[in-house]
């Protein structure tokens, strides 16, 4: 076992994530340090400067396990190495002992709730009805009517085992949390990761681990093939006891400030409450989508519209619900999600504006914020041409169905650019060389045409750039405990265009004003706010420009 298992020199001590910064890496797409074309934890290392210099906390990296790579790495078939896509085991001891010199934590993304179909847990599984690892998966001798995540059934058969497999994402049978070795195998898994100086994880769509033991057949919504099974599978009957029994087998039995994040698609306000409820003792934060579903209509391709209102009322509905228990996490975007700029913002005259309003208005709410890689920068969609420029599994199983079934192509791939995971994979962009200073290869997916403008060295010295602006806000959180420790109260609930609200603690308050539109925006009665010092931003008057955003002390 290594011996890096001294703490890092940052923030610590109770809550300490509270005033942190937490900075997503996707380690595919961050940065490529032998010039395959692939990011990897090289290339992590060769950029630990940028992430200092921008005064972020800990570092995140998605999933760098064994996998054959159905879905990047979220298919898991080794839990306790590194893919030599990404590197070895030793870098990884030597990535956190360096974070740890610099003062900065690494929180690893765990795959819980299911496996690859090429673990040898699974293996095991599939061999007969006498196996050991029988009950490890959920199986049946007749499949319900579920439907996959990622399109088509939820269940496959299995020669070997003649019976079919759970699989609620594609390749990915489902783990059995009713089963008590199941349970204590993660725990394993977690406290040798730990052992090795992770500072914690971030648990992949742990809301999902329970599920309804009787898999009832689910309903059908309309235009859809397969029964909707998020009824029995979101926030399940038993998450809130195996993730209480989790941090008593696992974080309880360590003296040393940890963070455990977990991934919760599609639950609730009240959920929310209990997952990070700290008598309750089962998450620090929640990641939730509410906030980012906001331009869905029935379903994640059908796009509308951009709605401030709902977005508002959203954001307002978290911060109020968890004001009295529990803690926020703030993102916009990550590995799943399209860039915020092209999807809330404006990518095109206001991009820079716009970048800045959205990163003012997350960082500055209750809660600890989450930059993806690139955020800081402003990266923005890719203008793919053809679905063959797709990696995203479910954007290309999505659009193999919606053809099949007879819609139109152009409507299709209008969607695909909107909505496709993809957006948010492009290769960083750190400079304009032809590879983006991602890679001195071929990337394994295209880089964005627009790296030659928006990259890492064209804003580094620039400060009134969005990697400037960003770096500013961080400092903010450090320094200004009204932001970790103040109330939130939202003003203006209704006005078409503008986003504002005030944070109040007893050493002070900040009022954010943000105008989410492409024409000026009159203040009003807000005029009265404006008469603070100004800490972001630049204007003063009456009137808003279009995407402006300050904020004011008193």
């Amino acid at each position: 076992m290594p011996s890096n298992l001294t703490e890092p020199a940052g923030r610590t001590g109770p809550g300490w994530w509270r005033s942190a910064v937490v900075y997503q890496v996707y380690p595919r797409s961050f940065a490529d340090g032998n010039g395959d074309g692939v990011g990897d934890l090289r290339g992590i290392r060769d950029r630990l400067d940028h992430l200092e210099w921008l005064g972020v906390d800990v570092l995140w990296i998605s999933p760098v396990y064994p996998s054959p790579m159905a879905d990047n790495g979220y298919d898991v078939s080794d839990y306790h190495d590194v893919d030599p896509t990404y590197g070895t085991l030793a870098e990884l001891d030597a990535l956190i002992a360096e974070l740890h010199e610099r003062g900065m934590k690494l929180v690893m993304d765990l795959v819980a709730n299911h496996t690859s179909d090429e673990h040898p847990w699974f293996v095991d599984s599939t061999m007969s009805p006498e196996s050991p690892k029988r009950d490890w998966y959920w199986w049946r001798e007749e499949p319900n009517n579920w439907g996959s995540f990622f399109s088509g059934p939820a269940w496959t058969y299995s020669e070997g085992r003649a019976a079919y497999y759970l699989h609620l994402f594609r390749k990915q049978p489902d783990l059995n949390w009713e089963n008590p070795e199941v349970r204590q195998a993660v725990y394993e898994v977690m406290r040798w990761w730990l052992d090795r100086g992770v500072d914690g994880f971030r648990m992949d769509v742990v809301n999902l681990i329970s599920k309804d033991p009787e898999l009832p057949e689910a309903p059908v919504l309309p235009g859809q093939r397969y029964g909707n099974m998020r009824g029995s599978v979101i926030d399940g009957p038993r998450v809130h006891e195996f993730l209480a029994e989790m941090h008593r087998e696992v974080f309880d039995r360590y003296d040393r400030d940890l963070l455990l994040v977990g991934e919760t698609g599609e639950t609730t306000v009240e959920e929310g409450r209990k997952y990070t409820d700290p008598a309750r003792r089962e998450l620090d934060m929640v990641l939730h989508y509410e906030h980012v579903e906001i331009d869905h209509g029935t379903f994640k391709w059908d796009v509308r519209p951009f709605d401030l209102g709902r977005l508002r009322d959203r954001f307002a509905a978290w911060q109020e619900g968890l004001a009295d228990v529990g803690w926020n996490s703030l993102y916009w975007d990550n590995h799943d999600q399209p860039r915020v700029v092209s999807r809330y913002g404006n990518d095109g005259r206001w991009r820079t504006e716009s970048a800045k309003l959205l990163a003012t208005v997350l960082h500055l709410q209750r809660g600890t914020p989450f930059v993806y890689q690139g955020d800081e920068i402003g990266m923005t969609n890719f203008p793919f041409a053809s679905i063959d420029e797709f990696d995203d599994v479910e954007a290309v199983n999505y659009y193999h169905e919606a053809i099949a079934a007879g819609h139109d192509h152009e409507d299709v791939m209008r969607s695909l650019r909107a909505m496709s995971r993809d957006n948010g994979r492009t290769p960083m962009q750190w400079d304009a060389s032809p590879g983006a200073g991602f890679t001195t290869g071929k990337p394994w997916l295209a880089v964005n045409p627009n790296h030659t403008e928006i990259n890492v060295a064209a804003q580094r010295e620039d400060p009134d750039s969005v990697l400037s602006h960003y770096r500013r806000l961080i400092r903010l959180r450090h320094e200004d405990p009204v932001v970790v420790d103040g109330d939130f109260s939202l003003l203006a609930e209704s006005h078409p265009q503008l986003f504002a609200f005030r944070r109040r603690h007893e050493s002070g308050q900040l009022t954010v004003l943000a105008n989410f539109s492409g024409t000026e925006a009159d203040l009003g009665e807000l005029v009265e706010e404006c008469r603070g010092e100004l800490v972001v931003g630049s204007g003063r008057g009456p009137v808003m420009a279009p995407w402006e955003s300050r904020v004011y002390r008193r």
